[in-house]
């Protein structure tokens, strides 16, 4: 269970720090870096990883039933548009909502629907689960209180000039995108069984399984993310901006964003093997708990938060607090099944 918990939060670590070397790029405009950051993270990554890790890859995934791949492909395709829908609130509530609706949706609704798919497990280990899901939330919860307050404070001061969209129509669609982006954790949990078989009959190691279930997943939800992009950097007319002297540089940056990126999906997949019965449903919440608490203490290392005022702070740090202890309680959980 111990090392389930470690590589959960190391790859919530990994996913909390990817977009950092993003910092570091030059003459890009937003849909240039992150353009080819998904075709790099959704295709060249995972099909390299794929072909060099996994023995017999061909009839490994031949093994596969169709209808378990046709799931996994559906419900990526889902996450795909859930990601894309996320960018979309930000434009009209602002980062700090719109990640917190967001993630709010993801986890829980994202660590109840292996449930769905694997069984309820006993009372006891459910509700002690839950009760962890519950003050994670109210972590979530905290931390976009923390990000509006020092969005107000920066309105006040003169600061920011952000202009709001529909509130309304914000918070719907950063709903709806987290609903959609739970398609990955559903299609972690409905495909894993039967690749996980697959890699076992051709004599892979039991990690290798987490590379193998990202293939379809990153593929599939892939295809969403590339006609998005590739609509956004025509209709900025970016397209030229990626011949620029930087584009080498730029080019490396992205690649490492894109290989954490990759790298911290396959290892939460091996992490919720590892955890046992529970594993999708506890891996997932700790795993994007973890991903938040990296961001958080990320900003303040950072300085992001160094001329926020003391109430925006405090909620931030209650935030972290509530976290930590969330995910204390969903590990006892685990350890309890």
């Amino acid at each position: 269970m111990i090392e389930g918990i470690v590589l959960a939060v190391g790859a919530g670590l990994m996913l909390g720090l990817y977009a950092l070397p993003e910092k570091f790029t030059k003459d890009f405009k937003f849909e240039n870096t992150w353009g080819l950051f998904f075709m790099l993270t959704m295709f060249l990554v995972p099909i390299v990883a794929s072909l060099t890790l996994i023995k017999d890859f061909s009839n490994v995934f031949a093994a596969v039933p169709t209808d378990i791949l046709f799931k996994m492909a559906a419900a990526s395709v889902l996450w795909g548009v859930g990601v894309m829908m996320w960018g979309k609130a930000i434009n009209h509530i602002g980062l700090s909502l719109g990640f917190s609706i967001f993630i709010g949706t993801v986890i829980l609704v994202g660590s109840i629907l292996p449930f769905v798919v694997e069984g309820l497990p006993p009372k006891n280990v459910f509700l002690t689960v839950l009760a962890g899901i519950f003050v994670v939330l109210l972590g979530v919860l905290f931390n976009g209180q923390a990000g509006i307050t020092r969005e107000l404070d920066e309105l006040e001061s003169g600061q920011s000039k952000k202009e709001k969209g529909a509130m309304v129509k914000g918070i719907t669609i950063a709903v709806v995108g987290g609903l959609l982006a739970t398609g990955f954790s559903y299609a972690n949990a409905v495909g894993r069984p039967s690749i996980h078989e697959a890699c076992q009959a051709a004599g892979n190691a039991e990690w290798v399984t987490a590379v193998g279930v990202m293939f379809p997943i990153f593929i599939s939800g892939g295809i969403v993310m590339a006609l998005y992009f590739a609509w956004q950097l025509s209709a900025k007319n970016a397209w030229a901006e990626f011949k620029t002297p930087s584009f080498g540089k730029n080019f490396t940056l992205i690649l490492i964003m894109a290989i954490f990126h990759y790298a911290a999906s396959a290892l939460f997949a091996f992490a919720a093997f590892k955890l046992g019965e529970i594993g999708n449903t506890v891996g997932y919440a700790i795993f994007n708990t973890s991903c938040v608490a990296t961001a958080i203490v990320s900003g303040i290392v950072t300085k992001e938060w160094i001329n926020a005022s003391s109430k925006a702070k405090n909620y931030l740090y209650l935030s972290l607090a509530c976290m930590i202890i969330g995910i204390i309680i969903i590990a006892v959980g685990n350890g309890i099944s």
